[in-house]
């Protein structure tokens, strides 16, 4: 039943309508479509938001400790050494990171991360820096996951390695149409692999340590070689960065719960930040126990083999069932590790779409509740760079990780920036901000010192990342990050000025419309062309038919059947000695144009015959689809279709 509503004295009707989408390929696809008012029943838990959006975290213990040893590799195995060394920096740097997100989470449970504390507490510019950087390490995040996914299965089964390409790419369009099925739907088929991946990776690193500590424990029996002979240099503090910096793609994946704190059932900011600490603790204790027995079993970095595959075979003893459940598990969480960035780069396109820095349909939710259109475009992305790096994680690594530092840097000095507000309100004073709503604190200083510091650490591990890899791609990153923000500025500049010309603001009103003129171009006359003869009469007694001839003896058999059914119409025959069509027809257009009077308008019927199979199409020249399509951006000219539906 529409009910009626009465504003500012005008009566209007509100109704809710009636239609169903029906049930077609898409919903045996992605399911049926789901109403707005269903959103709070997608919102997942705990559980479900571990596996959602901590399986990248939790991946990256797959190939970080490979990514140390294959840069320490380059002054011999005595710098195996160094690794644990560095990853317990690493874990203390996860530590920081983590208790400063923490503090982002409960002061923005609207989500948005780095972009809305940037935006808020730094400005337009920063949060743009930080959009481009998260999208930028979200796609790497589905190139790098998927890549080192098929490094573990190629591990297991060698022939494979020549369709890693193909397989790879794949495996993320399967990712895009789990993730079009929506967030719920999506975390509950993910938990499956991403807990008995946990499961498999506590038992082969609890095994193995106790192995260890039973003095029972043994080295890699036949290790694969490495990928280039070692250059023997000495270890410097420039390698032991550089293998820092490698190590900490483990860290990739941490900021994705701050994204996405909306998807979580109330209360929302509590949920969120009991999962990160979950992620941390796991990601933690993992990355630290297989990065100690990985110098205990004397493991050999590799792309023909990977640690966890070496790891595995010595702690079981050889390829049984347990080693392959172990490269099944850790292939598959590496591959839905990709929904990470599923799940957060959809998100914080929308966003930056609100904003008017991306294209605005990114906005919208598709039948799901989820930005399908954000996730078809990761999809995409993805696809092409592990197409173009063959799906190799040493040729990707170099691009990873920038992004996420930088974003981190930005998060926390925003959030530094914002306990800095904090502190000069006065007690029970609050301040509304776009993204949050700022209230006063008595231990505003001591979270301000928590997030400096982490912003500090952060842009430390950025600027060596930068460093150490930039000759080896991170440039690639460095310079894209600035296109991504020129980009950003060039689309805002779109949607501002379009809206200042669309402002009803100081508008008087558009002017009457004191003429109209018709024009009907013709190619036949036949009913389609009568049925847009018959609606121009509507709109005005000033039509003028206009034929191009590229036929004299055609144009006069027109004349003729005009003369006949033309309702005394003038008709205007252009003869085209190029047998031209579209290009006499413009110019006769545009001296018409150039002769328009003041607030005239000038009006192009174009007749439209639609054939009843769609394929029909095909056969006929689309004359009215071109024409339509160059005076589209003639001013003073409305364009309209009339089309007569053969039955």
């Amino acid at each position: 039943m529409p009910t009626s509503e009465k504003e500012g004295g005008t009566t209007g009707l509100r109704r809710t309508a009636e239609y169903q989408p029906p049930r077609s390929w898409r919903s045996w696809l992605i399911g049926r479509p789901l109403r707005t008012a269903d959103a709070a029943d997608q919102a997942i838990g705990k559980s479900i938001g571990l596996a959602v959006f901590a399986s990248d975290a939790l991946s990256s213990t797959a190939y970080a400790t490979d990514e140390i040893l294959f840069v320490l590799a380059a002054a011999g195995a005595v710098a195996f050494v160094y690794a644990l060394p560095i990853s317990l920096a690493i874990v203390a740097l996860l530590a920081i990171v983590t208790l400063s997100y923490l503090q982002t989470i409960h002061a923005y449970p609207g989500g948005g991360g780095a972009y809305i504390v940037a935006r808020d507490n730094l400005g337009e510019f920063p949060a743009q820096l930080a959009g481009a950087a998260l999208l930028t390490d979200y796609i790497l995040t589905v190139s790098v996951s998927v890549a080192s996914g098929m490094a573990q299965l190629t591990s297991a089964y060698p022939s494979l390695f020549p369709y890693r390409v193909p397989v790879a790419v794949g495996m993320v369009l399967l990712m895009m149409v789990v993730n079009l099925r929506g967030v719920r739907e999506s975390g509950a088929i993910l938990a499956i692999p991403s807990y008995f991946f946990l499961a498999i990776m506590f038992l082969t690193v609890g095994s193995g340590l106790t192995q260890y500590l039973m003095g029972g424990l043994g080295v890699v029996e036949n290790p694969p070689h490495l990928g280039k002979e070692p250059i023997m240099q000495s270890v410097t503090l420039f390698l032991v960065l550089h293998a820092f910096s490698n190590g900490t793609t483990a860290l990739t994946g941490v900021e994705a719960i701050s994204n996405g704190v909306t998807a979580f059932k109330e209360p929302r900011s509590r949920n969120a930040g009991i999962t990160l600490i979950w992620m941390s603790a796991i990601l933690g204790t993992l990355f630290l126990g297989i990065t100690f027995l990985a110098g205990k079993i004397a493991a050999i970095p590799s792309e023909a083999e990977t640690l966890i595959s070496q790891l595995a075979r010595t702690t079981y003893d050889g390829r049984g069932v347990l080693y392959l459940c172990t490269i099944a598990a850790t292939t598959l969480i590496l591959i839905m590790a990709a929904n990470t960035a599923f799940a957060g780069f959809p998100r914080l396109s929308a966003l930056l779409a609100a904003d008017g820095f991306l294209p605005r349909p990114l906005t919208y939710r598709g039948s799901r509740l989820v930005y399908s259109r954000g996730i078809i475009a990761l999809a995409l992305i993805a696809s092409i760079l592990i197409v173009l790096f063959q799906a190799s994680v040493n040729a990707l690594i170099p691009l990873y990780a920038i992004g996420v530092f930088l974003s981190f840097t930005l998060a926390q000095a925003g959030m530094a920036r914002r306990w800095k507000k904090v502190g000069r309100l006065a007690p029970g004073q609050e301040a509304q901000e776009r993204g949050s709503t700022l209230r006063y604190e008595p231990r505003w200083a001591l979270k301000m010192v928590i997030n400096g510091f982490g912003a500090f650490c952060t842009a430390v591990v950025m600027l060596i990342f930068a460093v150490t890899k930039f000759h080896d791609g991170a440039w690639l990153v460095i310079l894209l990050v600035p296109v991504l923000v020129a980009m950003f500025s060039a689309i805002h500049s779109h949607y501002r000025d379009l809206a200042a010309h669309l402002s009803l603001e100081q508008y008087g009103g558009p002017p009457r419309i004191s003429r109209q003129r018709v024009i009907l171009p013709l190619s036949g006359v036949h009913r389609g062309t009568l049925a847009a003869l018959r609606y121009a009469r509507t709109l005005s007694d000033d039509i003028t038919a206009v034929h191009v001839s590229t036929d004299q003896a055609e144009s006069e058999r027109l004349r003729l059947k005009w003369e006949s059914w033309g309702d005394g119409v003038r008709l205007v025959v252009l003869d085209s000695p190029y047998r031209l069509f579209l290009e006499p027809l413009l110019s006769y257009i545009q001296e018409i144009t150039a002769q328009r009077q003041p607030n005239e308008i000038i009006t192009i019927i174009v007749p439209q015959f639609v054939p009843r199979l769609w394929w029909h199409n095909l056969l006929h020249t689309q004359t009215a689809m071109l024409l339509r399509l160059m005076l589209l951006f003639k001013p003073g000219i409305v364009i309209t279709d009339v089309p007569y539906q053969i039955e």
